[in-house]
């Protein structure tokens, strides 16, 4: 199975993808125990709360059989079994290295922890293997067994800045800022054309979608939601996108990307929630950074703030672009 669109089709428990011809034939319930590393029951049991769609439609049967380009969609529960296994081989930049936390910068493309289709490889196995003593976390109840030291996540797709807690008192700290909104997060993402105002807010509750449930959507019964933006610099050529500072004062899952769709300017590249999926900047991603982060430290109580610049991939589309 090495066809691309198995490969980009998992967003932590979030399984969305087009059959290929490997998977053609295939019981849906084989697919996705063979998709997402779920036992047969597991699978089983997505499809009897109906969870996994086929071509929108909800399946009834585990044994209803896959055509190629038949479009499998599901919301997949992680399972509460198992845990982490350390692996070394995991790559990312250590930005700050505290005795209570660790700062890194996340590449693209890198699930930060063990959802469906993805249970090896992640930042957690990464971060366990050279930080022991953020396993200890879940071992002693702070934190799930599958997150270990994890307070905040980006998207797969999403690179820059994420803090994990190695202590006790730092996950408690870390975990009431974020919960307090007092930890602050800013992106650098690229849009499709041209933002008006200098400044805004979108400020529009998210929930799951009624209609697609693999994606979320602004709903009037959805969590609050707020993401402020400011323009930094306008582009014309290959055609008008806009780039924008933004910062999260809430922290719902894909909640920037699904603000900037909804007001019309989806981040450029996003092929879950853009709108020009034909005019393509940028191969294997979407453009969105996560560039600074500030919270204060659990300990000393002094500010704590780190930075990380834009990735080579994404500069190359803001030449000359500095973040002051």
């Amino acid at each position: 199975m090495s066809d691309d669109n198995v490969l980009d089709a998992f967003d932590g428990e979030i399984l969305d993808l087009v059959i290929p011809d490997s998977l053609a034939g295939y019981r849906v319930d084989r697919a996705l125990a063979l998709l997402t590393g779920f036992s047969r029951s597991e699978a089983h049991h997505a499809i009897d709360e109906g969870l996994v769609k086929i071509n929108d439609h909800v399946v009834r049967k585990s044994s209803q059989s896959l055509d190629v380009g038949d479009h499998l969609s599901a919301v997949l529960p992680l399972s509460d079994e198992g845990e982490v296994a350390p692996d070394a081989t995991v790559v990312f930049d250590v930005v700050l290295d505290d005795p209570d936390f660790v700062v890194i910068n996340k590449p693209a493309g890198l699930v930060v922890h063990p959802g469906a289709g993805q249970r090896e490889g992640t930042l957690v196995a990464g971060l366990v293997a050279a930080y022991p003593e953020m396993a200890q976390l879940a071992v002693d109840g702070y934190c799930d067994a599958l997150r270990p030291g994890i307070v905040h996540r980006l998207d797969k797709g999403t690179s820059g800045l994420l803090v994990a807690a190695k202590t006790p008192r730092a996950f408690l700290s870390l975990s009431d800022q974020l919960a307090e909104r007092t930890m602050q997060r800013t992106y650098l993402g690229l849009v499709e054309g041209y933002v008006e105002e200098e400044r805004g807010v979108v400020d529009a509750p998210i929930g799951r979608s009624t209609r697609t449930p693999t994606l979320m959507a602004v709903r009037a019964d959805g969590r609050p939601a707020r993401t402020s933006y400011e323009v930094l610099r306008r582009i014309e050529k290959p055609h008008n996108v806009s780039l924008l500072r933004l910062r999260l004062d809430t922290g719902r899952t894909h909640q920037i990307r699904v603000h900037l769709g909804t007001i019309g300017h989806p981040v450029v590249n996003d092929n879950r929630y853009g709108h020009r999926r034909d005019r393509r900047l940028l191969e294997g991603r979407f453009f969105l950074h996560s560039t600074t982060l500030r919270f204060v430290h659990p300990v000393t109580g002094d500010i704590v703030d780190a930075n990380a610049p834009l990735p080579q991939d994404l500069q190359a589309l803001v030449p000359d672009f500095k973040d002051d």
